[in-house]
């Protein structure tokens, strides 16, 4: 009869600790709350605070400006490739399939107009994509580096679906990034669906080339550079 009771006891003991341990895992890991917005043309996006910053969760899909006025809407690679003004396209023209995955993708003169992003929200500077950054760990000394910075910030980022296998992130930052690829600025191509993403800052390296983020699969970090601005890449606005 002891011998029952001494058993009883240590399950009741090891229940206990699995409860405790279950308990402060949760604590550790909350469970993301996502808000929402809507755009002019009646795009909704989920949002996400982060620290101090409150992010769209989701790449923008607008196709006009704040102002209401239409973005050009580039199909043509050797058309893209000269553009010096603002333009947009879908990832491989095919906006049925990837605008609802991947969103727009933009080159820099549309960044940086201050119209892209609706009222009350704007395209990041460099220096917010960095208070991202280091609110997820990164050190400052790293955050003003380029090419991989970091440790697992990337991997904060990147959505828990939707990459290749063994290349899905935690997404606790709730950034909630998925690999859209790009395009390129020297031909106009398609490139990386599947793989990598790019998101373009408002501010410039050069007066040629635009500063950008970038996560890879493969890459646990954040890559950061400039590039041609005729290239295509991603948006998330940031609420003002």
């Amino acid at each position: 009869m002891k011998k029952k009771k001494d058993n009883l006891g240590h399950l009741l003991i090891v229940i206990a600790l699995v409860l405790v341990f279950a308990g402060g895992c949760k604590k550790d890991d909350p469970e993301i709350s996502y808000g929402s917005m809507t755009d002019l043309v009646g795009n909704t996006y989920k949002t996400v605070e982060i620290g101090t910053q409150t992010w769209m969760a989701e790449n923008l899909k607008t196709t006009k400006f704040n102002d209401n006025k239409d973005i050009l809407n580039v199909t043509s690679n050797s058309a893209w490739i000269k553009l010096t003004t603002p333009g947009y396209c879908w990832y491989n023209n095919d906006e049925t399939a990837n605008k609802p995955k991947y969103g727009a993708l933009y080159n820099w003169y549309t960044a940086k107009t201050g119209k892209l992003c609706p009222t009350g929200w704007h395209v990041p500077t460099d220096a917010e994509f960095k208070t991202l950054e280091m609110f997820l760990g990164m050190k400052q000394g790293q955050a003003d580096g380029t090419s991989w910075r970091g440790t697992n910030q990337g991997s904060q980022m990147k959505n828990t679906t939707g990459w290749k296998t063994g290349e899905n992130g935690t997404n606790s930052s709730g950034f909630s990034a998925l690999p859209g690829g790009f395009r390129y600025y020297a031909d106009g191509s398609f490139f990386n669906e599947g793989t990598l993403s790019y998101w373009w800052s408002s501010d410039e390296s050069s007066s040629t080339t635009g500063i950008y983020r970038r996560l890879d699969g493969s890459n646990a970090g954040v890559f950061r550079e400039g590039t041609l601005k005729a290239a295509g890449k991603y948006v998330r606005c940031l609420k003002d």
